[in-house]
């Protein structure tokens, strides 16, 4: 969504969030991609804060920085794919009647200010057409996007003042999808919960398409401060008691202390889980898949907080469901590999959004036509 540029050259994904950057280059080899370079770098609380950029200096600065500074191969390409936040953002799936790409285009804006809470002046509109699993419809379904263009203004001058061109802006649950679902495509809704450190993100899967976002406070910087108060300590021994026990450990006094400290966020988190799940089944109406399926029946978690020990089985006892770790790699590494010396899986687990950017970019790149002399 929002391309800038109809050349598509060699670009790095760029995921710019509250309190840090991370910075992925995929490129072609014989068996695949891999990832030559990758980084992640923090950014001090203030420059932004709930997706809004405060300090753009500040945040160029600090963009000025990643290409040199990354693991493995010096990026040499100012071109970006990057991260637009979602808390900022409006996604929703419109229907519409079937007609021709250029009509279309023309229907979507006017259709969209039936669906956007916000003067469509003030707003930059994006669609991408959803192709049906089952495809004996008479009607097209479309992904409407919208974002604020003061929102998105501040994110390109953020990246041009640091010397960096924008060749893709999209919204992070788009990337964190094309990261996580193996070719894009689940035959059953799927419900992935980003865990991030200062929002989670709540992103329904199903056919082709994402089909519902929502993002709430509850977050793995939560979990930290949870565990500070409960201990009296300071927020960096916080998170090493919280890697140490998670919620693995209620036997030991720590342990026990550590998991009562996280239950009240936890459960937050689960109440949270189940109204969206109840939301989306009770509005899900039009996936047009082969196997209708009534009910959400996997929930995929990804992002760093996906690491606490025990939140997999603690989940799977209050929701009944199953529920998985998603893998970045799926559609980056052969199914034997999942991981690289470099970047452990478990490290991986924060690159998830990175990475979807990173494999929009080297997309796009593998079909640009050779170039003529």
């Amino acid at each position: 969504m929002l391309e800038f540029l109809t050349i598509h050259p060699a670009a790095f994904g760029l995921d710019i969030s509250d309190l840090s950057v991370k910075v992925a280059q995929l490129k072609r080899g014989k068996s695949g991609f891999f990832l030559s370079s990758f980084g992640e770098f923090p950014i001090e609380q203030g420059i932004i804060e709930r997706g809004q950029i405060k300090k753009e200096k500040e945040l160029a600065e600090i963009l000025k920085t990643v290409r040199a500074k990354v693991q493995g191969a010096v990026i040499k390409t100012p071109y970006v794919v990057a991260s637009l936040p979602e808390e900022q953002a409006f996604l929703q799936i419109i229907q519409l009647p079937r007609m021709n790409k250029d009509d279309l285009e023309s229907a979507v804006r006017f259709e969209a200010e039936n669906y956007v809470p916000y003067s469509l002046d003030t707003m930059e509109i994006d669609f991408q057409q959803v192709t049906p699993v089952v495809d004996h419809l008479n009607h097209t379904d479309v992904l409407l996007a919208a974002l604020p263009k003061a929102t998105v203004g501040s994110y390109v001058a953020s990246m041009r003042a640091a010397g960096l061109i924008p060749l893709a802006l999209e919204i992070k649950s788009l990337a964190v999808v094309r990261s996580l679902v193996l070719k894009e495509t689940a035959p059953v809704p799927v419900l992935i919960v980003d865990l991030g450190a200062t929002r989670t993100s709540f992103i329904v899967f199903a056919g082709y398409s994402l089909r519902f976002t929502a993002s709430i406070a509850v977050s793995s910087f939560r979990f930290t401060q949870s565990i500070a108060e409960s201990f009296g300590v300071g927020l960096q021994e916080a998170e090493s008691l919280k890697k140490q026990y998670g919620l693995d450990d209620p036997a030991s006094a720590s342990g026990k202390k550590v998991f009562e400290a996280l239950v009240p966020a936890l459960t937050d988190l689960t109440e949270q889980i189940k109204k969206y799940i109840s939301y989306y089944e009770s509005h899900a109406g039009h996936e047009h898949l082969e196997r209708p399926v009534p009910t959400i029946q996997k929930i995929i978690l990804c992002g760093g907080g996906a690491n606490l020990k025990g939140i997999t089985q603690f989940l799977v006892r209050e929701l009944h469901k199953e529920v998985g770790i998603g893998s970045p790699w799926v559609n980056i590494l052969p199914a034997s590999l999942q991981e690289l010396p470099p970047l452990p899986f478990a490290e991986s687990l924060r690159y998830t959004t990175a990475f979807g950017l990173a494999l929009r970019a080297a997309q796009a790149y593998d079909k640009s036509p050779a170039p003529t002399h």
